[in-house]
């Protein structure tokens, strides 16, 4: 019998998953913003202010920033772990992306909520 010796952060599947379900939300969004757009006659300033006052619009437009930013966490991540060999660079990178997507995400809901 052969004993298998699993070591590591064990992410596999789990990100898998997890880069599937935000690629299918960032693809529902994006087929719903554009038949919208694609059904408007024209699109102006007015048009588009109704169309991000309606919660369920902004709400949905906050899933979908979030599922790009952790979508994207999980491809850099993965990236970083493959190409940067050396602990205290990889270190570096993982801070500098998390410290840019937290601030993208409090820049999102400023934009989206105007706070």
């Amino acid at each position: 019998m052969v004993n298998r010796v699993v070591v590591g952060a064990h992410y596999g599947l789990s990100d898998w998953l997890i880069q599937r379900v935000t690629a299918v939300v960032m693809a529902v969004y994006c087929l719903v913003l554009a038949g919208y757009l694609l059904w408007q006659p024209y699109v102006n300033y007015d048009i588009w202010t109704e169309l991000f006052s309606n919660l369920v619009v902004r709400s949905f437009s906050l899933l979908f920033l979030l599922s790009l930013f952790y979508h994207a966490w999980i491809g850099v991540r993965d990236i970083v772990m493959d190409y940067v060999k050396p602990p205290g660079i990889r270190l570096f990178v993982y801070v500098l992306v998390i410290l840019a997507l937290i601030m993208y995400v409090i820049w999102s809901a400023q934009i989206l909520w105007g706070m």
